[in-house]
């Protein structure tokens, strides 16, 4: 199946903790359908030192599933559903269902 979110997309958390916050999406994990978003479901982790990196307590974003979340309607920012839409040229595109806008270049 087509993924219906992707790399570099801006969502919309829809429940949970984050619920209402904007974020784009920095890496996809499509077997577990889950999703690590920029800014969004921050958790707080201890991290031991290494050469590379000092230790101690480190903010960052855990993933998210897919089922909470709705990509940006490119029109007005508001959660919608993805549609697909075959174009002429025998390119598949995404497509927001709000707007019918395309998502993709």
């Amino acid at each position: 199946m087509a993924a219906k979110i992707k790399k570099g997309d801006k969502v919309v958390v829809m429940t949970g903790r984050s619920k209402g916050r904007v974020g784009e999406v920095i890496q996809v994990f499509p077997e577990e359908n889950r999703a690590i978003i920029r800014g969004v479901n921050i958790v707080r982790r201890h991290q031991r030192q290494t050469a590379s990196q000092e230790g101690g307590v480190i903010s960052k974003e855990a993933p998210i599933h897919l089922s909470n979340v709705a990509i940006a309607d490119p029109k007005d920012g508001k959660p919608t559903r993805v549609g697909f839409k075959v174009l002429d040229g025998g390119k598949k595109v995404r497509v927001a269902k709000r707007s019918g806008e395309q998502i993709d270049g």
